[in-house]
C-alpha cells in the first residue's frame, strides 16, 4: 500500500498508524528475543523491556511488556466488537474475510497469553523458560506482523467509502 493511498484515507491512516506502533515495538521485542536466545543476562533483557517502557512509541504511557499484550488484546477486542460488525454490515461480501480476521484474533490472544506467560516466568538462568519466551515473541511476531498487513490491505476498500467510523455515531 502506497503512502498516497493512506494519506487520502485518514480512516486507514489512523488504523495504520496503530499498526504501525505495534510494527514498530514489535522490532524491539524480536531484538530482544534474539539477545536473550543468545544467552544476554536476564538483567539486561529486563533493561530493554524497561526501554520500552520510556522509549517506545505505545510506551510513552509508561506501559511494560505485559501491558503491550494487553494492548494488543484490546485493540483487537475493540476491532472484532465494533469495526468488524460495521464491515459486515457495509460490505457483506467481506463476510469470509473478517472470519477469518477473527480467527487471527483470536490465535493472536493465544500466543499473546504464551508470551505473558513466560515473561512473568523470566527471572533467573532457567535456559528452559528464555526459549519458551523467545519462542513465544518469535511466533507472536511473525503472526501479528502477517495479520497487520492482510487486516489493512482486506479493510482498505471499505476504509476508503467511509468518512468517519460507523460506531462514533
Amino acid at each position: 500500500m502506497t503512502r498516497q493511498r493512506t494519506m487520502d484515507n485518514p480512516l486507514l491512516a489512523e488504523l495504520r498508524a496503530i499498526h504501525d506502533m505495534v510494527r514498530r515495538d514489535l522490532a524491539v521485542v524480536r531484538r530482544l528475543a534474539d539477545q536473550a536466545a543468545a544467552g544476554a543476562p536476564a538483567a539486561a533483557l529486563q533493561e530493554g523491556v524497561r526501554g520500552l517502557q520510556s522509549n517506545g512509541a505505545l510506551f510513552q504511557l509508561k506501559v511494560n511488556c505485559l501491558s503491550y499484550c494487553q494492548f494488543v488484546h484490546h485493540h483487537h477486542h475493540l476491532e472484532s466488537a465494533m469495526l468488524f460488525p460495521a464491515v459486515r454490515k457495509a460490505a457483506p461480501h467481506l463476510r469470509q474475510t473478517v472470519d477469518r480476521l477473527e480467527s487471527d484474533h483470536r490465535v493472536v490472544s493465544d500466543l499473546l497469553d504464551q508470551v505473558e506467560g513466560a515473561a512473568r516466568a523470566l527471572g533467573g538462568g532457567d535456559a528452559e523458560i528464555r526459549a519458551k519466551l523467545v519462542e513465544a515473541l518469535r511466533t507472536l511476531s511473525d503472526h501479528l506482523l502477517e495479520h497487520l498487513a492482510f487486516e489493512e490491505e482486506a479493510l482498505e476498500p471499505v476504509l476508503k467509502t467511509w468518512k468517519r467510523w460507523p460506531f462514533h455515531g
